[in-house]
């Protein structure tokens, strides 16, 4: 009578090769990390911990020159001196970001829903002011916005402008920013609308929805990580941008992103600017997740 032992042994055989199969996989996908893993370690992590050791710097005798130390000070003296620029850039940043909304939804969902064979098109438009400088971009913006440009010209014949010009003032900043940013926040929306089946706007109009009705319940809700996304991607660098503020603002305009560019680069002082990078970096993050929270996205952390 023939042995059943081989049979019944026969998917234990098996076991060890499928076993040495999952852990080569599995050491393959972390072999894959290490790069990246050592890309962000060398050019974030170790820059992160170092400009924190700087911000906890004291000064010594000699002028721009710094010890190590634990002087948690600095911080404290950092909030108290610039907190004006603090407001002012979120300020700028919030009405620049709520300016770019209201300009790329509706352009975003034209692209989505009615472009057609020009959607590819659109696109490349949307993205091609960033083949230019961020630079020259903004200095194209003060021949736009001066004194004698048919900007001004026009709104000073209106008689809507307080100050009777746009250049160097709160008002040229905030178009810049919006300007500048504004394919951050088209490039989202127009993801999430694309994304959005067609079917279930028919499908609102067919249970006699109104346009409005259906935008509110259907397509408002559905584009809602669009608009999510656009908004930080919006927000986050125009917040601490400060190349707007010195070409189109006045020196009373500036933000903290010019103070810290001030206390790194002319005044040398290295722990104070340091500071107010980390006080930066936790507002942001802090209203980041404030946010994400409150706009019920929280998948997208």
């Amino acid at each position: 009578m023939p042995s059943l032992a081989p049979t019944l042994s026969s998917p234990s055989a098996g076991a060890p090769p499928a076993a040495s199969g999952v852990r080569r996989r599995t050491r393959t996908a972390y072999l894959l990390l290490i790069p990246g893993l050592l890309w962000l370690g060398i050019f974030f992590v170790i820059p992160l911990v170092s400009l924190f050791f700087t911000s906890l710097q004291a000064p010594t005798d000699k002028a721009g020159v710094y010890q190590p130390a634990l002087q948690v000070s600095n911080y404290l003296v950092a909030l108290q001196e610039y907190w004006p620029q603090f407001i002012r850039s979120f300020v700028y940043a919030g009405i620049a970001t709520v300016l770019a909304l209201v300009i790329a939804y509706p352009l975003a969902y034209f692209i989505a829903f009615r472009a057609g064979k020009w959607k590819a098109l659109m696109l490349v438009l949307v993205v091609a002011p960033f083949f230019a400088s961020f630079l020259l971009r903004t200095y194209a913006w003060r021949t736009i916005l001066s004194d004698e440009g048919a900007i001004t010209t026009f709104f000073n014949a209106l008689h809507l402008l307080p100050q009777g010009r746009i250049l160097n003032t709160p008002i040229a900043v905030v178009l810049g920013l919006t300007y500048n940013f504004l394919p951050f926040m088209i490039l989202p929306l127009f993801a999430a609308l694309d994304k959005i089946d067609p079917r279930l706007i028919e499908a609102s109009k067919d249970l006699y929805a109104k346009p409005s009705t259906a935008f509110r319940k259907v397509i408002w809700p559905l584009s809602l990580p669009g608009v999510v996304a656009g908004t930080l991607l919006t927000f986050i660098p125009a917040a601490g941008d400060y190349i707007n503020a010195t070409l189109l603002g006045a020196p009373g305009d500036r933000m903290v992103g010019n103070a810290i560019q001030t206390n790194f680069l002319q005044f040398r002082d290295y722990p104070t600017a340091s500071a107010l990078s980390f006080i930066l970096m936790a507002i942001i993050l802090t209203l980041v997740f404030v946010y994400i929270r409150r706009a019920g996205t929280e998948d997208l952390v």
